[in-house]
């Protein structure tokens, strides 16, 4: 199985002696042991060679087994390449027999590749993307091809579907768009995505199931037996899932959107808003709501920190509005990065181009979070089957920065999947962020090199 953005090893003996695997360095120290004791060998049976008298046919055989009718030097090279075989194919099954129990389900997947994408991985940047819905798991599902040092900080807004039933029901936030983050991440095997992900159907079983979904039961449930903590519950979740990184809602307490519109009117829920049209304003309550103490944390340690993709106003900014989350962003030293849709949506987002977009943050506060605006810059992919929306445009600068504000600066790329304009491709949007990440860390190694010279 080879994944993008991962070199990938031969699935072969020499593979196994690959840089980045950490085995070189041991092999060498066992080899150097071993050796030691070869030669003590030698020595005590090159005395023994010469203090005893061997007569008969037993010195015929050790006159074989010595293999004293070649050269010392044919000698010496027949035992070498002899001993060194066995050395690393004893050596290489060793390491199969440990391992064979710790593998994950994929058998088809080579043993050196596993051990090789984990270590490759656990050295990726720490990363951090906020947000929620669709777009959210389409860039987590190739972040993870990249790094596993990854945390996704999810909305826990929304209000409708099961999510909307279990909040109303049991008091949790809102698990959808947690799950469908965790099933992107989650290192466990297929079948186990297909049913975290399974809904039962209305006509089918009783009404109390009826819209559920598996992975959002499941939550719940561990929520129950966690006593109540929601963080704790969705924390278990992530390790039976054996997540790649970590999934943590933006808050452990329930948020509720609204909004007010440019004709005066007022929408409440995150289900009603994501259909309205002509949003002026959003916010969300209670007043002063508590973020999760992992999600502050992990922004404060990461290297890039990534807003969006995503609806606009109901999935990107009711966690930028958290007050712990948007001081967190402000004080972090990572480079920071908005990433706009590449379609409109129909309801919150209709007819808005890219500096519509960045307007709308600004109106919020929001703006001044991000270094980078990165938008797609190809118009003429293929539109999905119901398209109720169309390519954002490209018209920079936003209003909101006229007159003379800092603005972020504008990075164009391709990032839309071929067949579908309304959603992003995630291997190239997580590409593109890599790309960004690497520019990023040259200039400041040359900037902290020019000041070191000074």
């Amino acid at each position: 199985m080879n994944r993008p953005g991962l070199p990938r090893p031969r699935a072969s003996l020499w593979a196994w002696l690959r840089p980045g695997l950490g085995i070189r360095r041991w092999l060498l120290v066992v080899f150097v042991g071993e050796l030691g004791v070869v030669l003590a060998l030698a020595l005590l049976l090159r005395e023994a060679y010469r203090d005893v008298e061997v007569e008969g046919p037993l010195q015929g055989v050790l006159y074989v087994i010595t293999l004293q009718f070649v050269p010392y030097i044919v000698r010496g090279a027949v035992l070498a390449t002899l001993g060194a075989t066995l050395f690393l194919l004893g050596s290489m099954r060793v390491i199969q027999v440990l391992m064979a129990p710790l593998r994950p389900g994929d058998a088809d997947t080579p043993l050196v590749e596993v051990i090789y994408q984990k270590r490759f991985l656990a050295r990726g940047p720490r990363i951090v993307a906020i947000g929620g819905g669709t777009g959210l798991s389409t860039l987590l599902r190739g972040l993870k091809e990249h790094t596993s040092n990854l945390t996704a900080v999810v909305t826990v807004a929304d209000d409708g579907g099961s999510s909307g039933k279990l909040r109303e029901q049991l008091g949790v936030p809102a698990v959808g768009d947690i799950r469908n983050c965790i099933v992107a991440l989650a290192d466990a095997e297929p079948l186990m995505g297909r049913l975290l992900q399974y809904r039962f159907p209305g006509d089918e079983v009783p009404e109390g199931l009826s819209g559920h979904a598996i992975g959002n039961l499941l939550i719940a449930a561990l929520t129950a037996v966690e006593g109540g903590d929601f963080e704790e519950g969705v924390r278990q979740m992530n390790r039976v899932l054996a997540v790649r990184g970590q999934v943590l809602p933006v808050s452990p307490t329930p948020i509720t959107l609204h909004a007010r519109l440019t004709d005066g009117g007022l929408v409440d829920g995150q289900s009603s808003i994501a259909r309205s049209t002509g949003i002026e304003r959003v916010w969300i309550t209670p007043d002063g709501v508590r973020a999760s103490d992992d999600a502050v944390r992990a922004i404060g340690e990461a290297d890039l920190i990534v807003v969006g993709p995503g609806s606009l106003y109901t999935s990107i900014l009711p966690s930028l509005l958290v007050p712990e989350i948007r001081g967190a962003i402000v004080g972090s030293s990572a480079l920071r990065v908005y990433v706009c849709n590449v379609a409109t949506q129909q309801g919150e987002t209709a007819g808005y181009d890219l500096a519509a977009h960045v307007d709308a943050l600004a109106a919020h506060g929001a703006s001044e979070l991000l270094d980078i605006v990165l938008a797609n810059n190809r118009l003429d992919a293929g539109p999905p089957d119901v398209w109720h929306g169309e390519p954002v445009r490209l018209r920079w600068p936003p209003d909101s920065l006229a007159d003379g504000a800092l603005a972020p600066r504008l990075v164009l790329d391709d990032v839309v999947a071929a067949v579908d304009a309304h959603h992003h491709d995630s291997a190239r949007l997580a590409a593109a962020l890599m790309r960004l990440v690497d520019r990023e860390s040259r200039s400041r190694r040359r900037a902290s090199g020019v000041a070191r010279s000074a």
